[in-house]
C-alpha cells in the first residue's frame, strides 16, 4: 500500500453504525482546500480490508482522500445477524457515507467520486441515477447488474438447493430465530460464488489476521434475484468509468456492458481478466491507473 494518512472513522446509517478508514494524502491539511473524495466499500459478503486498500492507498497518493467502509453487519461495523447481506441497507450505508463526506470540513463535499466493485459496483450505478449531491463521477469496477443475469451464469445444480436455503432462511428471519447461513466460497459444493475461480481468487484477498467468519444468511439468494442494479443507467448523468473483465464467470460481460451502453457519455473498458484479476498484478496495475487518470479528469478544479 502506498503512503498517507490512515485515520479511523465512524458514521450513523439507518439503525446503526458504519466503521472504516479515511485515507488521506501526506501533507493532508497543510493545503487551506479541502480535499475531493472517493467513497468506496466493496463486493459481496466482504470487508473493506480485503483488497480494497491498495485501491485506497494509490488514489491517495495522487491527493484524494479516500473513505472506505464496512457495511453494517460486517467487518467492524456493528449489527446483527452477523453477515447479512442486504442491497436496500448497504445502498443507505452508502448514501450515509456521503452525508459523513459533506459534513467533514477537511472534505470537499463538492467533489466526490462513488467507487464500487462487483456487488458494490452495482450499488454506485443504482446511487449515481438518483443524483446525490455533490458526486461528480462513479467509477464501477466488474459490477452486478442483473441478478437475473448474474443466476443464469451460477451453476445450474445449485440453483434450487439456494432458492431453498433462502426461503427457509427467510422464514427465520422473520421469525427473528437465528439465520440459516451458507459460505461464502467454498472448495466445492453450495456456496454463494461458485465460479471455478471463486475459492482461490476471494480467499487471495482476505489478510491473514482476518477474523472472518466467511459465511451470510441464505436468503441472500434471494436478494439477489430482485436486485436489479443497472435497470436505471439510463438516468446517469455524471460522468461514469465502468471496468469490464471480459472473462468474468459471476457477472456476464454482456450485460455489463448492454448497461453500460445505457449511460451517456461512459467510458467502458474491457480487459481479459477474470472477476477477482483486478485485485492482483499484472491487473491492478493497470485497473487502477486509468481509475487514476479518471478520478484526475473530473474531481479536479471547477469540471
Amino acid at each position: 500500500m502506498e503512503g498517507g494518512v490512515i485515520r479511523s472513522i465512524q458514521f450513523p446509517s439507518g439503525d446503526g453504525l458504519c466503521f472504516g478508514d479515511l485515507h488521506l494524502p501526506d501533507g493532508a491539511g497543510v493545503a487551506p482546500s479541502r480535499l475531493p473524495t472517493v467513497v468506496m466499500a466493496h463486493g459481496i459478503g466482504a470487508e473493506r480490508r480485503f483488497g480494497l486498500d491498495a485501491f485506497a492507498g494509490r488514489f491517495a497518493a495522487r491527493g484524494f482522500a479516500v473513505l472506505v467502509f464496512d457495511y453494517r453487519h460486517l467487518g467492524e461495523s456493528p449489527g446483527d445477524p452477523r453477515g447479512l447481506v442486504s442491497p436496500f441497507r448497504q445502498l443507505q450505508d452508502y448514501r450515509a457515507a456521503l452525508d459523513f463526506v459533506r459534513s467533514d470540513p477537511a472534505l470537499d463535499g463538492e467533489r466526490i467520486a462513488l467507487w464500487g466493485t462487483s456487488f458494490s459496483g452495482g450499488h454506485v450505478l443504482a446511487l449515481a441515477a438518483e443524483a446525490p449531491p455533490g458526486v461528480r463521477a462513479v467509477v464501477s469496477q466488474i459490477p452486478f447488474v442483473s441478478g437475473w443475469a448474474s443466476t443464469l451464469a451460477y451453476p445450474l445444480r445449485y440453483h434450487l438447493p439456494a432458492v431453498f436455503r433462502g426461503v427457509v432462511d427467510g422464514l427465520r428471519g422473520l421469525l427473528r430465530i437465528s439465520p440459516l447461513t451458507v459460505p461464502v466460497v467454498a472448495p466445492q459444493g453450495l456456496a454463494l460464488l461458485a465460479s471455478p475461480d471463486s475459492h482461490k481468487g476471494y480467499t487471495a484477498m482476505i489478510p491473514e489476521d482476518a477474523r472472518w467468519s466467511g459465511r451470510v444468511p441464505a436468503r441472500v439468494f434471494l436478494e439477489i434475484l430482485r436486485y436489479h442494479p443497472g435497470r436505471r443507467t439510463g438516468a446517469i448523468r455524471v460522468s461514469t468509468q465502468v471496468v469490464v473483465a471480459m472473462e468474468d464467470a459471476i457477472c456476464p460481460p454482456s450485460a455489463t456492458r448492454k448497461v453500460a451502453g445505457r449511460i451517456p457519455g461512459v467510458e467502458l473498458h474491457d480487459f481479459p481478466m477474470g472477476h477477482f484479476d483486478p485485485y492482483v498484478e499484472p491487473w491492478f496495475g493497470r485497473v487502477s491507473g486509468i481509475q487514476v487518470e479518471f478520478l484526475e479528469t473530473h474531481l479536479r478544479g471547477d469540471g
